[in-house]
């Protein structure tokens, strides 16, 4: 009998997990929305044949993290996480989603500039790296404030966050 048999497993997912799917799912269904706007606008096919390969293994990631979702520790969420899937009107606007392009820039570009300060070893590059990596953490903030002051993104609320990922994601597949 192993060590990790004899612990018994709650039967929902921890919270800072819970937190990290939602990362994960947010991002990739944003990225999948994008990727299949642009998709029909690539001229080269060999851009576009790489292109595909992305969605589809998007698309396949996205398969395989939603059914997590009925492991979330938030009851209701489990049980209402096969809402029924409402058509997209068209002339849809896309604030939402494009505020979410920059809050997901600005978030990759703070965890870029944080990893690339840590390996600098010229002081006017190093000063200048952390002068940008505080523009970006600024405008992140900014970014996420705008989102939240519109309810684009609730932060404090983890049941419509994640029900957002939930509507998203259906969207993003369904394209």
């Amino acid at each position: 009998m192993s060590e990790n048999s004899r612990v018994p497993q709650p039967q929902h997912l921890a919270w800072h997990e819970t937190l990290e799917l939602h990362e994960v799912v947010a991002t990739l269904a944003h990225q999948l929305i994008a990727f299949k706007m642009q998709h029909a606008n690539i001229q080269d096919p060999t851009l576009r044949s790489l292109y595909t390969e992305a969605i589809r293994g998007l698309e396949k990631d996205m398969h395989d993290l939603l059914p997590y979702y009925e492991k979330v520790p938030i009851p209701t969420m489990r049980r209402d996480s096969r809402e029924p899937d409402h058509p997209t009107p068209t002339g849809v606007d896309m604030t939402a989603f494009y505020a979410g392009n920059l809050l997901v820039f600005f978030k990759t570009a703070t965890r870029n500039y944080a990893a690339v300060i840590t390996e600098t070893a010229t002081p006017s590059l190093h000063e200048m790296f952390q002068r940008h990596l505080l523009n970006a953490v600024n405008m992140h903030y900014k970014v996420f404030n705008f989102m939240l002051e519109r309810n684009y993104y609730p932060a404090y609320h983890l049941d419509r966050l994640l029900a957002g990922d939930l509507r998203n994601a259906k969207a993003a597949l369904s394209m």
